[in-house]
């Protein structure tokens, strides 16, 4: 007959050590509950720990009626359009086809003149004017359609120049450009060159 072998009592867990490893297992159990679940999953952070950790805003719900994006009034480009620059709106769409424009100008000694280009709000372009050695005084403005000479906004002035680079995006419809004055006592060339979005590049 086979022998049945009993086990060792000596290596069994006491009554005593049983209560205590259940007694240690429900703590950490309370402890994670407390500190990870309920901030994690119900937004409940007794203990403020998950708001540290950033568990809180793994229960945050989204708005339910979010704001719907603000179109541009009146301007005829794509409704998607927007001015804000962020990882979501790094493209927008123009139903003005890209061109490129380059026009020169002569001013004489005291003499001043403009150079635009027709746009609506939210056209842009990059630009660069440089002159043949001259150095001259130039604002670069705005006006909206039909307004008064006196009615302008201007984005960038200075004086004593030789050439000014950079990008420009319309905030209104109407013409937007430069105006160039020589203080010299000989005649300056400017050239200007423009590529972007926007109806012409012209002389008033």
């Amino acid at each position: 007959m086979t022998k049945h072998q009993h086990p060792d009592q000596t290596r069994l867990p006491t009554t005593s050590q049983l209560l205590k490893a259940t007694g240690l297992a429900l703590s950490v159990a309370v402890v994670l509950l407390t500190t990870v679940v309920l901030p994690a999953e119900y937004g409940i952070d007794p203990t403020g720990l998950g708001k540290r950790l950033g568990l809180t805003a793994l229960s945050a719900k989204p708005a339910n009626n979010p704001a719907p994006p603000t179109a541009p009034a009146a301007t005829g480009l794509d409704p998607n359009f927007s001015l804000d620059s962020s990882p979501l709106t790094a493209t927008w769409r123009s139903p003005t086809p890209f061109r490129s424009d380059t026009l020169t100008l002569t001013l004489q000694p005291d003499e001043g003149a403009e150079i635009k280009a027709g746009m609506q709000a939210g056209e842009r372009f990059v630009f660069s004017w440089k002159t043949n050695g001259g150095l001259v005084n130039f604002d670069m403005h705005g006006e909206k359609p039909n307004a008064s000479p006196d009615e302008f906004s201007s984005y960038w002035k200075d004086r004593n120049k030789a050439e000014g680079h950079g990008a420009f995006v319309a905030p209104f419809d109407g013409s937007h450009g430069w105006y160039w004055r020589n203080r010299g006592d000989k005649p300056v060339t400017i050239t200007v060159q423009t590529s972007g979005y926007y109806k012409k590049l012209y002389r008033p």
